[in-house]
């Protein structure tokens, strides 16, 4: 036998039974529609940061696909110097992690 829900509107205050919407104002009640709702948004803001960083590439990015081959160089030279940069820095602080725990 399925329980019914009476769901109070935090807007007018009218009773609702198994409904996600207020019959009266029509306001939003279900918590379950809340939450998808918000998942729901969470996914088009990863969406849309993803299709921000696809549209809008970091100089290293821009500068190994430029046409004038100089350019292209210094474009690897500096991905290259932020891949080693970024891999000493990994190693130290798995370094100082595994001196820390003993």
């Amino acid at each position: 036998m399925a329980t019914k829900r009476m769901i109070r509107c935090p807007k007018c205050g009218i009773f609702n039974t198994d409904k996600e919407y207020c019959t009266n104002c029509n306001t939003l009640i279900s918590h379950q529609k809340k939450v998808e709702i918000r998942a729901e948004n969470v996914k088009q803001q990863q969406v849309d940061k993803a299709i921000y960083e696809k549209e809008h590439p970091n100089l290293a990015e821009r500068l190994k696909k430029h046409p004038f081959w100089l350019y292209r160089i210094a474009g690897w030279f500096l991905y290259s110097t932020i891949m080693i940069i970024s891999t000493i820095g990994a190693g130290l602080a798995w370094f100082i992690a595994m001196v820390a725990a003993g």
